[in-house]
């Protein structure tokens, strides 16, 4: 039976909250290591189920792995086989196809279904596999089916598989993505890593956790220039070494607990803060009114503000404000002052919490699948509804929270691919939210 979360809203927020690493630099660089036959040690990992099955599918090539404390995990690729990867848990993680580009460079050779993850509208591969077509890649597709359990009940999907092989080492290519495309961009990277000669990858994505790939790979023996830019250039090797890396701490979730703490008007200190990774965040921040204070590097203090406006978000590729923000900025834009226009061009299923928030007392139109209008400020109330993705879910928490009466969150697992036992840390904050079946 699928989880739920009850939350009785209105509680003060008070405390301190710490960032816990990237998701999406975590999954990247764990499949890195599949570059070299040395062992790896990635710390400051977060536990979540991302991670989690991450790890499994490395474990199903033939990699050992072996925790070696609590955010600490070794990986040793001596030996690994692509034809053993674990194809029904490829369909349930979308970062699996992170595996791709290592899985060509070192064997030639990768099978993968079509990757699963959050229903959040079209996400294709084909970015992904146009770049390596120009590396040298010829590739197979065919229809299949993918069969499992959804709750309780068993069932069928169709789905695409691809085989992907190369004959000879990978091509140095210059190559030019057709969108700004993080995944791609970090598939590329990796591919790259081991090919013969420069690759050039034009309209490369510059977010923190691509640059956070990059530094791994130039421990392990790469050079490379550009990242963190729109170009990045990478002369591959004919080996890497095994290297210790840690993952970056989350600017999404830090992102996130400072605009719960904002929206329920908390006294809270979010630590562990990427705070050079959200400069526009902040700036918005401050253009709408919100209390806070940016002590040193890495940590924010948040107090009441009396009245917020933030008239306009625009989801954007970096460093603009992230996609996986839109959801939560659109929870606090029922609190404030007049209309605020939510605009998130990248996805075209990711206004769907909206819906829930209108059974919540919100009022807000939905425009079509990239734009709504929400006018503020609104008094939430407790109603049932379900977090449809990731994202959807960490913003009807917030909403959750603010809310008068009981709320419940149906069916929270995709919650947990991306938040660290989140009920267990607001709980610690004063929030009255618990986890039933």
């Amino acid at each position: 039976m699928a989880e739920k979360f009850v939350i009785r809203g209105g509680r003060p927020l008070k405390g301190t909250i710490a960032v816990r690493g990237c998701k999406n630099a975590a999954t990247p660089v764990l499949a890195a290591t599949l570059l070299t036959k040395e062992p790896c040690v990635i710390e400051n990992l977060p536990l979540i189920e991302d991670v989690f099955k991450m790890l499994e599918l490395i474990k199903s090539l033939g990699a050992s792995v072996d925790w070696l404390a609590e955010r600490k995990v070794r990986i040793e690729a001596k030996n690994i086989n692509p034809d053993k990867l674990n194809q029904g848990l490829v369909a349930k993680l979308r970062s699996s196809v992170l595996l791709l580009g290592p899985l060509l460079a070192r064997c030639g050779e990768a099978k993968i279904s079509q990757p699963g993850g959050c229903f959040i509208g079209a996400r294709p591969i084909d970015v992904h596999l146009e770049a390596l077509a120009k590396m040298g890649v010829t590739i197979k597709a065919k229809k299949t089916k993918i069969c499992g359990k959804k709750g309780n009940r068993f069932v069928c999907a169709e789905t695409a598989f691809y085989h992907l092989k190369t004959a000879n080492r990978l091509k140095a290519r210059e190559i030019v993505l057709g969108e700004f495309s993080v995944t791609a961009t970090e598939n590329i990277l990796m591919a790259a890593a081991l090919a013969k000669g420069k690759t050039i990858i034009k309209i490369a994505a510059a977010e923190p956790h691509v640059e956070n790939l990059a530094c791994f790979l130039k421990k392990m023996g790469v050079y490379m220039k550009g990242e963190g830019t729109h170009t990045i250039e990478v002369i591959g090797k004919n080996k890497l070494k095994g290297v210790s890396h840690q993952v970056i701490y989350d600017p999404v979730e830090a992102g996130t607990f400072i605009l719960l703490a904002i929206g329920v008007k908390g006294n809270v200190l979010v630590k562990n803060v990427p705070v050079s990774c959200l400069d526009l965040f902040f700036e918005k921040l401050r253009t709408a009114g919100a209390n806070f204070r940016i002590i040193g590097k890495s940590a924010v203090k948040i107090w009441p503000a009396k009245k917020l406006k933030l008239e306009k978000i625009q989801a954007l590729p970096y460093p603009g404000i992230p996609t996986d923000l839109q959801s939560v900025f659109g929870v606090l834009a029922t609190q404030a002052e007049g209309s605020t226009l939510i605009h998130d061009p990248l996805y075209e299923g990711r206004l769907k919490y909206l819906e829930e928030l209108n059974k919540m007392g919100a009022e807000i139109i939905i425009c079509d699948p990239h734009r709504a209008i929400i006018n503020g400020p609104r008094p939430l109330f407790g109603a049932e509804v379900g977090p449809f993705d990731l994202r959807g879910g960490a913003a009807l928490v917030m909403a959750g929270l603010i809310a008068r009466g009981t709320t419940v969150i149906n069916d929270i697992a995709p919650i947990d691919r991306g938040y660290e036992k989140l009920e267990e840390r607001l709980q610690k904050l004063g929030a009255d939210i618990k986890r039933i079946k």
